[in-house]
């Protein structure tokens, strides 16, 4: 990660609608060269806090910079440095794909100059210059939708802002979708990047996980996992394919040990980490003559990750599924 300056800081951000929170005192920091997702369910105000980084909407309280400035104090030529996909289209059905890609690299202000060579970059990074002549009423929801990130990224931009950019597209496009993504941090791109879809926290660098209008937690990937469940999960089977309660107390004891949970098969451990418990716990296993035909360490999916999450925060107003 850059050590130069965030690309995004938010301190304290608050957003109302009249009696109505939608933002409440919004920390975020996100790195130069880092996609950053924002993860959460529908009104959750994702889409509220990416239109207060574009100058789309005002913040009610705190202090947010973008690039380095108040978004609404941004010229022109400042926002160009910003790329930005919304969820709903934007674009015009009776065009041709070349001319709505024309048209937004119009209004982002790209020299006429330089601008067929961007428009050609931008349509072969989404594998549609071959297309270009095509009308957009005539062309695929998918291929639609890659037009949309052509024209986020025609003018070359620092920071990219993605809403929902993957929702409603089959998983074969989702993917190249997050391989174009993590290209384009590659190559130096900052993104911030909104999504309903738990497991795309995985591809993300860090994750901000929000309800409720709020940033419930904010780590890698790897990160929330450990934060979820307090530790890394180690399942373990013994030879005798249960464990006593006695087995289970002792187990518990053990300073490598956070918490254990039986299960049909034996136990389920809490450890600080997985790869420096693993040799005292079957030194554990083996000196009570317990044995143990199999122990694994387990990575729960993020659909887990992001349940547990809301149910140990203190987000009073997350509805979590039963």
């Amino acid at each position: 990660m850059d050590p130069s300056p965030p690309v995004v800081k938010c301190s304290g951000l608050v957003r109302s609608f009249g009696h109505q929170v939608v933002l409440d005192g919004i920390d975020l920091t996100v790195p130069r060269g880092t996609i950053v997702g924002l993860v959460g369910p529908s009104g959750c105000g994702k889409t509220t806090l990416i239109r207060i980084l574009l100058a789309i909407r005002e913040p009610t309280g705190g202090d947010v910079e973008v690039l380095g400035q108040r978004p609404m104090d941004a010229s022109p030529a400042q926002r160009a440095r910003i790329g930005y996909l919304p969820q709903l289209p934007s674009l015009f059905p009776n065009l041709s794909l070349w001319n709505n890609l024309r048209f937004a690299a119009a209004l982002y202000g790209v020299r006429r100059r330089r601008r067929r060579r961007r428009l050609h970059q931008a349509l072969e990074f989404v594998d549609l210059d071959g297309d270009r002549s095509k009308l957009l009423r005539e062309a695929s929801g998918g291929m639609q939708r890659r037009l949309a990130l052509a024209a986020a990224l025609v003018h070359d931009p620092e920071l990219i802002v993605l809403d929902e950019p993957t929702a409603g597209i089959d998983p074969i496009l989702r993917e190249r979708f997050w391989t174009s993504f993590r290209s384009l941090r590659d190559n130096g791109r900052t993104l911030v990047v909104s999504t309903q879809y738990v497991g795309e926290a995985a591809d993300c660098d860090l994750v901000a996980v929000m309800c409720a209008g709020r940033i419930v937690a904010f780590d890698t990937p790897d990160g929330l996992r450990r934060q979820a469940f307090g530790g890394d999960l180690i399942d373990v089977r013994p030879e005798r394919g249960w464990l006593t309660r006695e087995d289970v107390e002792k187990l518990a004891a053990e300073p490598f040990v956070r918490s254990v949970n039986r299960t049909a098969y034996g136990a389920r451990l809490v450890v600080e980490d997985a790869t420096i418990a693993t040799a005292p716990l079957l030194s554990h296993l083996q000196e009570r003559e317990i044995g143990a035909v199999a122990i694994d360490q387990v990575t729960p999916d993020y659909d887990e990750v992001f349940v547990e999450i809301l149910r140990t925060s203190d987000a009073a107003q997350c509805e979590v599924p039963a």
